[in-house]
């Protein structure tokens, strides 16, 4: 029997228990036997972890589990302990697919014959799931496939019956394949390899949520685009950013676009487009830590960790772990603006805030507290300042400061006030400093503002700069 390669998505439950420590001082999250017992199943479903392993254990003396776990901590960027530790299983129970993941540093492909023989491809779809409108589900299916379509010589046709190449279907449990649904909140889909037979078919679990865009339960065309890179010979990426990364991030279908590492990934299979519409707007690529030459969004601190902004992702640095982990601001927070101005972490509310244009976002862990995203005059801001170039908390005078062009404001946060007098020139502030404050935090009583690909470090007591660094002095090169 021929071996097929199937795609599964796992629950968001119970992904989010080891990122955020809920108190400053709470102690890193012990690991559990049971704890233990998921990592070696995750192992086993994806780092192929067998018996065959464990028997040569003793022969090799090399342990197969600490192996894997060290496959699996560099396929992620995490550090590599070769131990279950809380960021190992943090990652381990992010909702994801069910394809083993490869060693590779991005798109990856099922290798061999696995992939059509033809560009003009036949879809067809069996039945309906009652979660949404068979409109919604039309559409979603044909926006789904077109996201390849659009980069390819790829092809797809509707028929209404026979059998197509991608056969797409809803079932629950056990419905037809081997591969049985688990359930509400359990897989939510899998799809297989180009292939005769169930080849380049997808099926999706009818006990899950689907939904055309909401936030709530899981978009269909998302899960769809994803599925369908499996049925046309696509397996996964270490892009954080890219479609075939193995876990399901929602972004906005309204505004999606291919990124360039899943488009060097297909066209790599089926070559380009050549009939590419030139007014197609340029695939996203995934920010690098290596590019001495970008420029931060934004930077702050959460509870402990740094995070750093750019584009549409952002950096986590962990105290315990000085590798940065890179993922989309979407993945951690689904409610945030999809890039930001200025961040800060504010030690009175135990919240972080970000800013774009003119409106504030606040969120206490992961949470979106109730009445945001509001106008940033919440903060006492004047009407006339449409954007925040930079925010950080002054931890010595409790003050918010908000740099604007070539000033700031001092916000008071106990007394939910702007304090008189201002803005003022940034260079009342620093003397001499004069150029655009594009982010900024404090970091054991330094004050680190960052301006283009510089970073400064001050004393806001004295106003005196003690040196001038590269962003990559707290944020290193990941690769």
């Amino acid at each position: 029997m021929r071996s097929l390669n199937l795609c599964i998505f796992l629950s968001l439950t119970a992904a989010v228990v080891y990122s955020l420590p809920l108190d400053r001082e709470q102690p890193p999250q012990q690991i559990t036997h049971k704890d233990e017992e998921f990592a070696e199943s995750y192992l086993k479903s994806f780092f192929n972890l067998t018996k065959e392993h464990e028997r040569s254990f003793g022969r090799r003396g090399v342990n197969p589990m600490v192996e894997k776990l060290r496959d699996m901590q560099r396929f992620f960027g995490l550090s590599i302990t070769g131990t279950v530790d809380a960021d190992t299983m943090q990652m381990m129970k992010k909702a994801r697919c069910g394809v083993p993941d490869t060693q590779v540093a991005s798109f990856s492909t099922f290798g061999g014959d696995q992939k059509w023989r033809t560009t003009a491809l036949t879809y067809r779809i069996l039945n309906y799931t009652p979660d949404m409108t068979r409109a919604e589900v039309d559409e979603s299916v044909e926006k789904a496939l077109n996201v390849w379509a659009r980069v390819t010589p790829l092809t797809f046709r509707r028929i209404e019956r026979g059998t197509a190449d991608i056969m797409i279907s809803f079932g629950s449990r056990s419905h037809g394949d081997s591969y049985p649904f688990d359930g509400p909140q359990g897989t939510l889909a899998h799809a297989f390899a180009p292939s005769r037979g169930i080849g380049g078919d997808a099926h999706f679990d009818e006990d899950e949520d689907f939904t055309y865009r909401s936030t709530r339960g899981y978009v269909l065309f998302l899960v769809a685009a994803h599925e369908f890179g499996h049925s046309l010979g696509l397996g996964h990426s270490r892009d954080p950013g890219a479609l075939m990364y193995p876990n399901y991030i929602y972004k906005n279908p309204d505004t999606f676009q291919l990124p360039r590492d899943d488009v060097n990934g297909i066209q790599s299979l089926y070559g380009p487009n050549v009939n590419v519409n030139p007014n197609e707007p340029t695939p996203p690529t995934t920010p690098n830590s290596c590019d001495a030459t970008m420029v931060l969004d934004a930077v702050s601190t959460l509870r402990g960790e740094m995070l750093f902004f750019k584009g549409s992702f952002f950096w986590r640095k962990y105290p315990r772990n000085p590798k940065p982990r890179q993922s989309l601001i979407s993945s951690f927070w689904p409610n945030a603006p999809e890039k930001v101005d200025a961040a800060f972490e504010s030690r009175q509310t135990d919240r972080v805030y970000l800013f774009q244009g003119l409106q504030v976002w606040a969120f206490s862990g992961y949470d979106l507290v109730s009445g945001f995203p509001r106008n940033i005059n919440y903060f006492g801001l004047p009407r006339n300042v449409n954007k925040i170039n930079a925010a950080l908390y002054d931890t010595r005078k409790r003050r918010t400061l908000f740099f604007v062009g070539d000033q700031y404001y001092s916000y008071d946060e106990e007394r939910r006030t702007m304090d008189a007098g201002f803005p003022k020139s940034i260079e009342t502030l620093l003397p001499g400093h004069t150029s655009k404050v594009t982010a900024g935090f404090q970091y054991r009583g330094y004050t680190y503002l960052y301006s283009g690909s510089n970073m400064f470090e001050y004393s806001l007591r004295t106003g005196r700069l003690f040196r001038v660094l590269r962003n990559d002095y707290f944020l290193p090169c990941a690769n």
